[in-house]
């Protein structure tokens, strides 16, 4: 399959798709964490339309041209919330699983450090790729010929700040 290349109002369907399709499989929560920086927006608008608090763990295992090269996983310290204890049930939220692993290793990492508070995780992603090695239990699309998808926040890792600078310069 060629490259899966998404536009906003695409992305933001998929997201209200994702929300349609987790309200009908009638699973309460009451906290989302998400997974940053692909999962962040989805969290957060997620985290507005069921009105729960939203933790973010940042983790990263992409690097160089383009950042499309897998590397090793990185986990933040720990989770950034806005609560003071987790919440029992959560909604653990990415963009996509292409490998699978990034989701796959954050379960333990969450049992570890808030599995006292934690009574059932599930999980939820726009794009699941056949290569992944988890299958979340939420997802819009699954793709069987795992595409590299582009997203449209994906501009701004090919853009400096300095282009930034120039474009808005000669407008005022």
């Amino acid at each position: 399959m060629s490259d899966l290349y998404v536009s906003w109002a695409d992305y933001h369907q998929k997201i209200e798709q994702l929300a349609v399709q987790i309200y009908e499989s009638g699973w309460q929560f009451n906290q989302i964490v998400c997974l940053a920086k692909g999962g962040l927006r989805v969290g957060d608008i997620l985290a507005r339309i069921y009105d729960v608090p939203l933790a973010i763990l940042a983790t990263t295992s992409y690097g160089g041209k383009n950042n499309q090269t897998r590397g090793s996983i990185t986990f933040g310290a720990d989770l950034t919330k806005t609560t003071a204890n987790l919440g029992s049930h959560v909604l653990l939220v990415d963009d996509l699983v292409d490998s699978g692993v990034t989701l796959q290793k954050t379960l333990p990492w969450l049992d570890r450090r808030y599995g006292f508070y934690i009574e059932e995780v599930r999980t939820a992603v726009l794009w699941y790729k056949d290569c992944s090695v988890i299958k979340p239990d939420y997802y819009v699309d699954y793709l069987p010929d795992n595409p590299w998808i582009h997203q449209p926040f994906e501009q701004y890792e090919s853009q400096s700040i300095q282009d930034f600078a120039a474009s808005y310069a000669s407008v005022s």
